[in-house]
């Protein structure tokens, strides 16, 4: 069974655009680490949350892909950005249209 994140974060005014660059800036090696699924929304009525939706082969290969350099970077290079309010669920993904 995959193995499913679904978290949120809330940035500093006027920076989210900036820290969703950061992360859809590494998505080119998801895949090869293993994720299936990476997703990055915003909401048009909420300037400050990002919401990323995260289906993964499993919950190894998503805490190893944490430990990459460039992962390490690009939280290194966002956590000025954030507020550090975060929500986070871990889920076991059933199915889905593009999984």
């Amino acid at each position: 069974m995959s193995y499913g994140y679904i978290g949120s974060m809330k940035t500093k005014p006027g920076r989210r655009d900036d820290v969703v660059g950061i992360l859809l800036s590494g998505v080119d090696g998801l895949r090869e680490a293993g994720c299936d699924l990476y997703v990055v929304s915003v909401s048009d009525t909420d300037d400050v949350t990002i919401w990323v939706s995260e289906v993964w082969q499993s919950k190894e290969k998503h805490d190893t892909s944490l430990q990459l350099p460039e992962t390490k970077a690009a939280i290194g290079k966002a956590m000025p950005m954030l507020t550090g309010e975060f929500t986070s669920q871990e889920v076991s993904v059933r199915g889905g249209l593009g999984l």
